[in-house]
């Protein structure tokens, strides 16, 4: 039998951008959210905001795992406690959502894969919410059905102008806070994982060229949200030691329904390409049609034919509604985007959860986000040797 998402509860570690909308998508399933973890004044100031009866300071995590009152946690912490984190949830019997990447290094994250793979463990997700957009589980549903024939290639990229700015600064640009992938492993890697969840397949050797713009940047004394403004004259310059875009070569392997047999595809990731906001762009090209979509027109999909006239399909319309008919909510003509996706991630995670894992695993397992850092590595190791690398 299952439980309804109401009788679960959920903890939250951290409160930059991306906690608030962990915290928005739970509500909106009736999922209770009932402690949050931070610093003492930002975890209190997002509990008054939201509700949440406990409240855990000092970044004292271990303290919100001992609370009686949390099913699930929710990890939105920086990328450097992600590991130490997860495996201490695991520990105290919580299931977990944990944001990307896993970890910052393979090593470290292989001890998740294992502590998962325990007997009785909790049930463990990677928060590559990108799989859970109508478009993507259309594109997916289209390919295994053989409706673009055998897939030939895959192009796209990944754009954002956040970081074009030498006065630019998040945490992320830290190879010590984010990991010595930044561009690639921040936004690279949900192009790579919603490509493979289309595909059905994981990428298995890259090809990769690195490029760091701005080799000096500015930095505010102390540290600031993401998205946040700060006085320039304030700033003082350190040296930049993370990759401000990147081209990738990516070799995908043969999928199980047989429509994409080593596939190739070529990507192009940058934060520093000015006008665009946040442009995941993916095109699937086959022998017998192709379909196109980007994050930033998330209810259409664009489909070409050689001898028909192309389409463009919208969300909740003939040919964009059977096949998405569990991953949206809203009518066509109705747009839904980022915090859908996210609510649509969490609902497929919950039931998971509330029917004793009787559901389809759709969602990015610690294996997936495993996999995902160990092809950061070898992308660094491709842009070093300046050749082909296998994951």
């Amino acid at each position: 039998m299952n439980l309804p998402l109401h009788t679960l509860r959920a903890g939250v570690i951290g409160t930059g951008f991306i906690g608030p909308v962990h915290i928005e998508a739970l509500k909106r399933l009736g999922v209770q959210v009932t402690a949050i973890c931070g610093s003492t004044k930002s975890a209190t100031a997002t509990a008054a905001q939201w509700g949440i009866p406990e409240v855990y300071g000092d970044y004292d995590y271990r303290a919100l795992l001992a609370s009686p009152n949390v099913d699930v946690l929710h990890i939105t912490s920086p990328n450097k406690v992600h590991v130490e984190q997860a495996l201490a949830a695991l520990a105290a019997g919580k299931h977990v959502v944990c944001e990307k990447p896993l970890g910052m290094t393979s090593r470290e994250t292989a001890h998740v894969v294992k502590a998962v793979a325990r007997p009785g463990s909790p049930v463990f997700a990677v928060n590559y919410m990108c799989r859970f957009f109508p478009a993507v589980v259309q594109m997916r549903a289209m390919v295994q059905r053989g409706d673009l024939g055998r897939i030939i290639h895959v192009q796209g990229h990944f754009f954002q102008d956040w970081l074009l700015h030498d006065t630019d600064y998040n945490w992320r640009l830290l190879a010590s806070e984010g990991g010595k992938l930044r561009a690639v492993g921040d936004i690279g890697t949900h192009w790579v994982d919603a490509v493979s969840f289309i595909l059905g397949a994981k990428a298995e050797s890259v090809f990769a060229h690195l490029e760091t713009f701005h080799k000096t940047r500015y930095r505010p004394k102390g540290e600031v949200q993401t998205f946040a403004k700060v006085d320039p004259k304030t700033m003082v310059p350190y040296s930049v030691d993370t990759e401000d875009f990147g081209s990738l070569l990516l070799k995908f392997g043969k999928a199980p329904h047989g429509h994409a047999d080593a596939v190739h595809a070529n990507a192009s990731i940058s934060q520093v390409a000015a006008g665009w906001k946040c442009s995941l762009a993916v095109g699937i090209y086959g022998t017998e049609g192709s379909v196109r979509w980007d994050f930033q027109q998330p209810n259409e999909i664009i489909v070409g034919r050689r001898d028909q006239p192309n389409q463009i399909l919208q969300r909740g319309t003939a040919g964009f509604s059977e096949d998405i008919a569990d991953f949206t909510d809203n009518p066509g003509g109705h747009p839904e985007g980022f915090p859908d996706s996210h609510k649509m991630h969490y609902r497929a995670i919950y039931q998971h959860i509330a029917s004793g894992r009787k559901t389809p695993i759709l969602f990015a397992t610690a294996a997936d986000g495993h996999y995902e850092v160990k092809l950061c590595e070898a992308v660094l190791k491709s842009s070093t040797a300046r050749k082909w690398i296998t994951v």
